[in-house]
């Protein structure tokens, strides 16, 4: 009995001790593996002032996101100034696991020189060299789209960075070792005013890194070893999105090809639902953000403007005797009246197609988008046919003519992107005629209306006889 009492809590006593062991490892994997990701960073920055603030914030949301979903063996960090809503910072913070640094806008000493005003806030990427806490960082605009995972990156030297430019290096991404002491003498050559050749962040890292041209090109260790120095990044890690417009296809052999950059004009950066097809890349931006953040934001607005429209064409429809005697109430034969009249119906048109292209979401996917514009332009245009009894088919053909160069731009079986910009200017020569048809035929149509008006009555008006006044 006693021996069977002791082999029993001995076999406890091998229970508990296997399941401590596995405990202690289990907490010492859990340890190890912090503190492995918070080794390194990739870092993004936001800040108010410009009139793109929210579509960026939604750019950056997206590119985080997208590193999360790789994996990505690193923290995720923004540095935000401290204007920024703290809806979004809590945004980033709660539901895209981003550690928000907040911090005070650096002054930019070049912001009034040569129209310099739209970069005064972009020195606060000079920030990420405060971030001694990681051996390395990588720093990041908001408009890269990541197709693969690039943790290689945290081996390279004190910094590194892209060659876009045969001369400039790029600073769209570039990878720093944290250093105080860097980042105060920053802070003094801004002070002092350095030479920057832009105005901005990229003019002034070229000024403060001139060698860099003459560095060697960085190439991962296989044991994953931390570089020293300096080097230029393969074009593998920046590949300018206008490389891929000439042959419609990617031919990079400088690395792996591994991120997409667009260092396009402002209004064409690929989260405007406009910049498809224009730009073809920019379908596949919004892919990653339906796979990552969605489009709950701009959904109600959406169902909003649909609802709209469909009551502005139900509308116009029911109400059309009314409109056309409200709109022919003067007959006055005039011809500056007439020509008055003429000018605010085209212009009316003109408004048809331009008002919902400015009321759309901004940053909704690009099918939504031109099929809200295209429907929202019909809704309109169906207030000036019903108003002014114009031919349906000449208001609707400028609708109907965007519909097809968007189709001729989005068509996937184009060689190259000559062969499209062809096709492209192809279409707008063969339907140059017919918008001008279809612009003559509102005219004409618009003449006998006005004719016709002015050679009737007004309601509840009798007309008098020919010989009336010779009579009387």
């Amino acid at each position: 009995m006693g021996n069977g009492r002791r082999l029993g809590l001995g076999r406890l006593k091998v229970l508990l001790l296997v399941m401590a062991t596995l405990a202690a490892v289990a907490i010492q994997s859990v340890v190890s593996e912090e503190e492995r990701v918070h080794r390194n960073a990739y870092v993004s920055m936001m800040y108010m002032g410009t009139p793109r603030d929210y579509e960026f914030y939604v750019a950056t949301r997206v590119m985080l996101r997208s590193l999360s979903r790789l994996h990505v063996d690193a923290d995720l960090v923004v540095i935000a100034s401290l204007d920024v809503p703290i809806r979004w910072v809590q945004a980033l913070e709660k539901e895209d696991g981003v550690k928000v640094m907040r911090v005070e806008n650096l002054h930019n000493p070049y912001q009034t020189e040569r129209n310099y005003d739209r970069f005064k806030l972009t020195m606060n990427k000079l920030y990420a060299w405060s971030l001694v806490k990681y051996d390395r960082v990588v720093m990041l605009d908001s408009d890269n789209l990541f197709l693969q995972k690039t943790d290689e990156l945290f081996q390279c030297g004190q910094f590194c960075a892209v060659f876009i430019n045969p001369c400039i290096f790029h600073t769209g991404l570039f990878v720093l070792q944290p250093s105080m002491e860097v980042f105060k003498h920053m802070m003094h050559e801004l002070e002092v005013g350095r030479e920057n050749p832009d105005g901005a962040d990229q003019g002034f890292l070229v000024s403060y890194f001139p060698d860099l041209l003459d560095r060697p090109l960085f190439h991962p260790q296989p044991n994953g070893t931390k570089l020293d120095g300096t080097y230029r990044l393969p074009l593998g890690y920046q590949m300018d999105a206008s490389y891929y417009y000439l042959k419609l296809r990617w031919s990079i052999p400088c690395g792996p090809n591994s991120v997409i950059t667009f260092p396009s004009v402002p209004w064409l950066k690929p989260w405007y639902w406009w910049s498809w097809p224009v730009l073809p890349l920019g379908l596949q931006w919004h892919e990653q953000r339906r796979q990552t953040l969605g489009y709950s934001a701009e959904v109600p607005m959406v169902l909003i403007l649909s609802a709209m429209y469909l009551a502005v064409m139900a509308l116009t429809r029911l109400a059309r005797p009314n409109l056309s005697k409200f709109c022919y109430r003067k007959p006055d034969k005039s011809l500056s009246l007439q020509t008055g009249f003429k000018m605010a119906v085209m212009w009316s048109i003109v408004a048809a197609y331009t008002i919902p292209f400015f009321v759309i979401p901004r940053t909704v996917h690009p099918l939504v988008g031109w099929t809200l514009y295209l429907f929202g332009s019909s809704a309109l245009a169906s207030v000036a046919i019903n108003s002014f009894q114009l031919a349906p088919l000449a208001v609707l053909t400028p609708g109907l003519e965007i519909a097809g160069v968007l189709f001729v731009m989005a068509c996937p079986w184009y060689s190259d992107g000559v062969v499209r910009a062809l096709a492209v200017s192809a279409y707008a020569f063969c339907c140059s005629p017919i918008l001008w048809a279809s612009v003559a035929k509102v005219m004409a149509s618009l003449q006998v209306s006005l004719e016709r008006e002015f050679s009737l009555p007004r309601v509840g008006e009798s007309q008098q006889p020919s010989g009336f006044s010779k009579l009387y």
